[in-house]
């Protein structure tokens, strides 16, 4: 690429054979000596032996950075066996979440999905909060968890906040199709040319991806689909739609089956997805932790529901006076309103119709575009602030 394209980049520019050149690897036990083993290019590790090692500075120290150049460089998949020791843990979590699961299916239609059609799954948006809320005994004993709270730190340093979604795949419930997580992989091919390179490359260490398994999972269930070494492609958020690569996705892949108890982390840069439950009678069900970088936050905290209030006034008068052009009007429109989907309350706000909710930027731009009064867009403002309310 010439120095302009290596800043700007699209998706005309991924390149199926540069992608298997980096995926088509294996992995050495002997290259991660506190690994117990290899298994299709993931590598596993023993929540004994985890816990273990967490008990020492040295060898705490020693596993993490273990992890972190796996999942940054290595396959970019970590599997704990048993780390949950009580499965009594596990099992009472299910119960309650069951329960909120019987509850949201009385009291409303579909939660949404951001990579399966609404209403294939069972979700619970939030599960980390409303866990918290309920029995807040159980939490501490769940999120006591030695092999979470290290895999966290290994991947992002201290102060990480977690988030966490149930996700039940019911009987006949159909794969998803592979992607990338959050945060660039909510977003469009379209949107993400609009960032530059390094932009791409600092997604994949705000956030990590985990899954607890909360039942036994036979590969007929459908656990997780992944692509090893896959999050080292830097045009992986563009490549991942192009059909070429979900075929490769689709023939290559690996599928690891899962025992009550276990854990899968994994860099959210890697291509995975669901896979179909094809079993009569399993509702396959999984706690996925979704854990965020501390430095992922401004310094200041603004009320820009106030700004745009105060704002949208404003730019209509310089709009129709001509004080302003409409990119000028964009421009302090991004100055002032929130021009990001989340964080959101999920349950009030779910992706239906695309892979994230409208911006309240994006709400700004369609009021001036369709010169909503002040009334109207102040109604609808408000109304937005209350649905991403916890």
């Amino acid at each position: 690429m010439e120095q302009a394209q290596r800043i700007w980049i699209s998706d005309a520019d991924c390149r199926l054979e540069d992608f298997r050149r980096l995926v088509e690897r294996h992995a050495r036990l002997a290259d991660y000596p506190m690994a117990n083993a290899v298994h299709s290019n993931v590598l596993t590790y023993e929540g004994t032996d985890i816990r273990r090692a967490a008990a020492e500075p040295e060898s705490r120290k020693a596993l993490m950075g273990e992890w972190a150049r796996a999942l940054m460089d290595g396959p970019g998949i970590l599997l704990f066996r048993d780390a949950f020791p009580d499965p009594a843990v596990v099992d009472a979590a299910s119960d309650r979440f069951f329960t909120m699961i019987a509850e949201q299916r009385a009291s409303r239609d579909n939660a949404g999905d951001h990579f399966a059609k609404p209403g294939a799954n069972d979700r619970i948006w939030n599960a980390l909060e409303k866990l918290c809320l309920r029995d807040p005994h159980l939490f501490a004993r769940y999120y006591g968890n030695m092999p979470i709270a290290l895999a966290s730190e290994a991947w992002l340093g201290p102060g990480y906040q977690i988030t966490s979604q149930i996700n039940v795949v019911n009987p006949g419930g159909e794969a998803q199709q592979p992607h990338r997580d959050y945060h660039m992989g909510f977003q469009t091919a379209d949107v993400l040319a609009q960032f530059p390179m390094h932009a791409h490359r600092l997604s994949p260490v705000l956030t990590l991806q985990g899954a607890v398994a909360h039942c036994d999972m036979p590969v007929e269930t459908g656990p997780t689909l992944y692509l090893p070494y896959s999050q080292t492609y830097e045009l992986g958020y563009l490549a991942w739609r192009r059909p070429e690569f979900i075929e490769y996705f689709r023939r290559h892949r690996i599928q690891l089956p899962l025992h009550k108890g276990d854990a899968v982390f994994f860099n959210p840069a890697l291509f995975h997805a669901a896979g179909s439950n094809r079993t009569t009678d399993v509702k396959r069900i999984a706690n996925l932790l979704q854990v965020s970088s501390a430095y992922g936050r401004a310094m200041e905290s603004v009320d820009r529901t106030r700004m745009s209030q105060a704002l949208y006034p404003a730019l209509l008068a310089t709009r129709d006076d001509g004080e302003l052009s409409p990119e000028e009007c964009a421009n302090a429109v991004a100055a002032c309103a929130e021009g990001y989907s989340f964080p959101t309350n999920l349950d009030r706000d779910p992706p239906l119709y695309g892979l994230a909710p409208e911006t309240q930027a994006q709400l700004m731009l369609r009021a001036l575009a369709e010169e909503w009064s002040s009334n109207a867009f102040n109604e609808a403002l408000e109304e937005q602030a209350w649905r991403r309310l916890a």
